[in-house]
């Protein structure tokens, strides 16, 4: 589905898909503008890896941690980050020292040479349909 213009429900099910193809030690960047569904794809991708609790966003604490079916699932905001001094903080290598786990990194360019090498990178932007979105994946 790359490249496709999906709508909020589309999003969440193609989320939840590509959860399943997922291997463990994944790294996920995910860029687009505020608002264009980040957080709403990180929730069905980690509903898609067994994750049962409320995913919210981690703006303020930067990282919230879950327990999914298949191994813990991190939630990482970079957006309020300045890269030289605040990613060393965040955890990377311990987050990657677990054979099991999948990082879900908003805003991996605000991170800059600080950010852990992506395994897979989602971008969303806005279309002229206001309840559109195009998602482009690689």
């Amino acid at each position: 589905m790359a490249g496709a213009l999906v709508d909020e429900a589309q999003l969440a099910a193609w989320g939840r898909e590509f959860a399943r193809t997922l291997r463990a030690r994944a790294v996920i960047g995910l860029s687009g503008e505020l608002g264009t569904g980040k957080t709403t794809l990180v929730r069905a991708i980690a509903a898609g890896l067994g994750v049962r609790e409320g995913v919210t966003s981690p703006s303020f604490a930067l990282v919230h941690r879950y327990g999914g079916a298949r191994g813990n699932v991190y939630h990482v905001d970079a957006y309020r980050l300045r890269p030289t001094e605040d990613a060393r903080d965040l955890g990377f290598e311990e987050m990657l020292a677990e054979p099991t786990a999948v990082v879900l990194l908003e805003w991996p360019e605000r991170l800059g040479a600080r950010a852990p090498a992506l395994t897979h990178r989602i971008r969303l932007a806005y279309t002229d349909d206001p309840l559109r979105r195009r998602l482009e994946s690689e």
